[in-house]
């Protein structure tokens, strides 16, 4: 399945943006017009990983295809396709900044255009849920059905990022770090300031509908 592949690739770019640390951290790609997933296998060193080290699952996180245990976040990720159908890739990391804020419960306000323009406001928190099941999935949906951003801080945990594709969620992940370690960096130098509501909707418009190649 070429899926496996690019699951794979996209693995080793967590690594690479500094996002993870040994094991920890996974990335997901729905296979696309059916109820399966693609996801990185359990406890596999990134730099081990290999198309054969991504296995497919259905959404309550059950191997469907592979000889490998699934991530122990599978059924968090298939809850997440199961109730968001727009959704086509999910990334979880335990990324050190955006971490840190997930620790204290703490949204990251939207201080900065760069925010505005992936985020369209404030990356929000979602409650704190144990590993295991499809309880984190839940808090996910809960949290991003009310928000425009595609990444929840998840309390105590890390950081989970949805997108079209699993490359877009690859995306929001990176920048969530970028963004949580630069406004980290603002407030101890003082208050951030804060975008207003119309100029937070006019950057995220122009970003999404203008900017780039179309």
């Amino acid at each position: 399945m070429d899926l496996r592949a690019e699951v794979c690739r996209l693995h080793l770019e967590l690594p690479r943006q500094g996002l993870v640390a040994w094991t920890s951290g996974n990335l997901s790609a729905r296979v696309p017009d059916e109820d399966l997933m693609v996801i990185k296998a359990s406890g596999i060193p990134f730099d081990a990983l290999t198309p054969e080290a991504m296995v497919v699952c259905d959404l309550d996180g059950t191997l469907v295809e592979g000889d490998l245990s699934p991530s122990s976040d599978a059924a968090t990720h298939g809850h997440v396709y199961r109730e968001l159908r727009g959704v086509g890739g999910v990334c979880h990391t335990h990324s050190a900044y955006a971490t840190a804020w997930a620790a204290r419960g703490e949204a990251i306000p939207c201080v900065l255009t760069a925010m505005a323009d992936e985020f369209g406001g404030e990356i929000p928190v979602g409650p704190f849920r144990l590993i295991g099941d499809a309880e984190i999935g839940r808090g996910i949906v809960e949290t991003l059905r009310d928000h425009r951003s595609p990444a929840v801080l998840m309390r105590s945990h890390g950081v989970f990022t949805v997108g079209a594709r699993a490359v877009d969620a690859l995306k929001a992940a990176v920048m969530c770090e970028d963004v949580a370690r630069t406004v980290h960096l603002a407030r101890e130098l003082g208050d951030p300031i804060q975008l207003e509501s119309k100029d937070i909707d006019a950057l995220y418009d122009r970003y999404q509908n203008v900017y780039g190649q179309r």
